[in-house]
């Protein structure tokens, strides 16, 4: 060993989906309570990238793009017949990683951050609707400290 590998920090593996999943569940739970009980039952799904269809569909020419996705019938679509694709929300690891590494912003908040977003589109919000949600979900948790 060199005097120079001294200076080298040492990391541990990437974040896993299992990992993602854990801190999804975390940030779900920080979501603010009024939000979270108007979508229950939209599962919450994992998975490393979007698929090609998805990207191809939006329009997107790199999977690093795409933090996450809300599937299935928005809320002020839905009629008594019948869904042509459950309602989820997708996180996709490793853009989310990226994003992670890019800003430096807390990993978890990284993923409410998405979680709220995807919510947000469920239910049609605007941008300026997350951005009080998100800042609402932020005091609520400076508030446990």
């Amino acid at each position: 060993m060199s005097p120079a590998d001294d200076d080298i920090p040492a990391f541990g593996a990437p974040p896993s989906i299992e990992d993602l999943i854990v801190l999804a569940e975390e940030g779900f739970e920080r979501v603010p309570a009024r939000l979270r009980a108007m979508v229950r039952g939209v599962a919450i799904q994992v998975v490393d990238f979007p698929d090609d269809d998805t990207l191809d569909e939006m329009e997107i020419e790199s999977p690093y793009d795409l933090l996450g996705l809300y599937t299935g019938t928005p809320f002020g679509q839905k009629t008594l017949a019948v869904a042509t694709r459950p309602d989820m929300i997708f996180l996709y690891r490793r853009p989310i990683l990226d994003y992670w590494c890019d800003t430096g912003e807390d990993l978890g908040h990284v993923v409410r951050h998405v979680l709220i977003h995807e919510i947000g589109h469920h239910f049609g919000f605007s941008d300026a609707d997350m951005e009080a949600l998100e800042q609402e979900a932020d005091e609520g948790e400076a508030e446990e400290r």
